[in-house]
């Protein structure tokens, strides 16, 4: 089945009903997915994308029951993942000469997947065009990182529409195809969950892109994604909220996710919770318990939260395997600006909550106050719980409370002990011996205040100004200022701008 777009562009795709997982089983589809795949009949036929390779003999079939496969002149790839180019093979092995337009990393991804480098392969760059006749062209916009290297857009001009790729989508199925005609609700919610879990770590660059392609001032009736739904209503509205999401996003509103053995964490994850409310009853709270709720829906309210406390149970002297998880995917999402602390229960020592408050910070996380309760909590052990809350939403408030703010960042309160100095400094940092080097220590000193090491926000790469980067011709000693614009990153290739100072 066929639904028409536009003019001479019709939806050729696959719906999903029952696909559940998504990354190998990283991202959880509650409402399925669709593989959208457009076919393009002007002078010249193309063909965007296909569909996850599972549907291959279905969407071969339905493609023919359509139109002569030898009829299609250029098939266009914007993005090599299994679920965009999967029915690829089965595609090719009808017509086997067919260009394949895409982006040079792509021709990799491509041949990696499906092993044929005979392929006819054509490469693309940012503003390169490919004439389809009727006074119609397809240009290209390439997109690294957006979610992978081989990413890109491409524009049809006449009908102004974008192929936005995994950009501006959502794994959501319905249907209907437009946005116009699905559930707002249910297709917002799909939206920034997906934001959330795939494109956080790549914000800066979704902002540097966006007003890239807003700088080539073309007109645009419709974005066409490569999952959920083709943005025909108002298409810009999901833009604007693009530019919102990758703008360090937060909400007034704080997240406690916990695992526990005794129950004796999730009390304490309750009285928390109790005193930033009293504290502060306008604040949003949400409580999850890593091991019974979707993981990917916790990320969702991270991301949307001002800070975060995470929780554990302390077991043979770390934390519970389940947090470390979700403190690994964190890590990997890199969010920006938000608060965090942690907090947990313990019988014999309290490892796990010093590992988690450690782990948080090498997330990129603010931290401030971890709260340790030894066996289970009483009454005067919950009491401190509700006053650590109450502290937490002083702490973390954006907007004035009526008790201040007492002085008391970077250190731990054990409500089963006395108070006890943290292995956490007071700048939110751990101290951490290095390895003595006469050379670094004499180019350090001699840097002062450029000597600041600057990490890529994408690739994790970090520019050292005491080692400077021989490759690009970027002394020893060189601070980041004088580094030159030119500069890119050696690991993914992109530049200055999506470089951070170190904390």
């Amino acid at each position: 089945m066929t639904v028409h777009v536009k003019s001479n562009i019709h939806w050729v795709g696959q719906r999903d009903w029952e696909v559940r997982d998504f990354h190998g089983t990283e991202y959880k589809t509650l409402q399925g997915s669709s593989y959208n795949s457009y076919l393009i009949r002007e002078e010249k036929t193309v063909l965007i994308d296909t569909v996850d390779f599972k549907f291959s003999r279905d969407f071969v079939q339905n493609l023919e029951a359509e139109i002569d496969l030898g009829a299609i002149d250029y098939i266009i790839i914007n993005h090599a993942e299994e679920d965009h180019a999967g029915a690829l093979s089965a595609l090719m092995a009808r017509i086997p000469n067919t260009p394949i337009y895409c982006t040079t990393s792509a021709i990799d991804s491509i041949t990696g997947h499906h092993h044929h480098p005979e392929w006819n392969f054509h490469t693309v760059r940012t503003g390169d065009s490919l004439d389809i006749g009727n006074g119609k062209q397809l240009i290209f916009v390439e997109t690294p990182m957006l979610h992978w290297p081989d990413s890109m857009m491409t524009y049809l001009s006449g009908d102004a529409v974008l192929f936005s790729n995994d950009a501006f989508g959502q794994h959501y199925c319905d249907e209907h195809l437009f946005n116009d005609e699905v559930d707002q609700n249910e297709l917002f919610e799909q939206c920034q969950r997906y934001y959330a879990n795939i494109l956080t770590p790549f914000s800066r660059l979704v902002t540097a892109k966006i007003n890239e392609i807003l700088g080539f001032n073309l007109p645009l009736s419709m974005i066409a994604t490569s999952h959920g739904v083709v943005w025909r209503d108002h298409p810009t509205q999901i833009v604007a909220k693009y530019l919102q999401w990758a703008d360090s996003y937060q909400e007034d509103r704080i997240t406690l996710f916990y695992d526990t053995m005794s129950n004796n964490t999730r009390m304490m994850a309750d009285a928390i919770a109790q005193g930033i409310n009293e504290a502060d009853p306008g604040v949003a709270v949400k409580i999850y318990n890593v091991a019974r709720h979707d993981k990917n829906e916790i990320l969702t309210q991270v991301f949307r939260s001002k800070g975060v406390l995470a929780g554990s149970s302390t077991m043979n002297n770390v934390m519970m395997p389940k947090v470390a998880a979700l403190l690994e995917e964190l890590a990997g999402l890199r969010f920006r600006d938000k608060k965090a602390s942690a907090f947990g229960s313990y019988g014999w020592n309290g490892g796990a909550v010093d590992r988690v408050q450690t782990r948080l910070m090498d997330a990129g996380f603010d931290t401030t106050l971890a709260l340790k309760t030894k066996w289970r909590p009483d009454g005067a052990a919950l009491e401190i719980c509700r006053e650590h809350g109450r502290e937490i939403a002083r702490q973390w408030a954006l907007h004035p409370l009526d008790t201040p703010v007492p002085a008391a960042s970077g250190q731990h309160i054990d409500a089963g002990l006395a108070m006890a100095p943290s292995p956490v400094m007071g700048n939110g940092s751990v101290a951490v011996a290095a390895p003595h080097n006469d050379t670094i220590d004499i180019a350090r000193a001699m840097l002062a205040e450029d000597a600041v090491m600057m990490q890529c926000s994408v690739c994790q790469w970090v520019y050292d100004p005491a080692l400077g980067e021989p490759m690009q011709e970027v002394a020893p000693g060189t601070g980041w200022p004088q580094v030159p614009n030119t500069f890119l990153c050696p690991e993914c290739g992109l530049g200055k701008d999506v470089f951070d100072a170190m904390k």
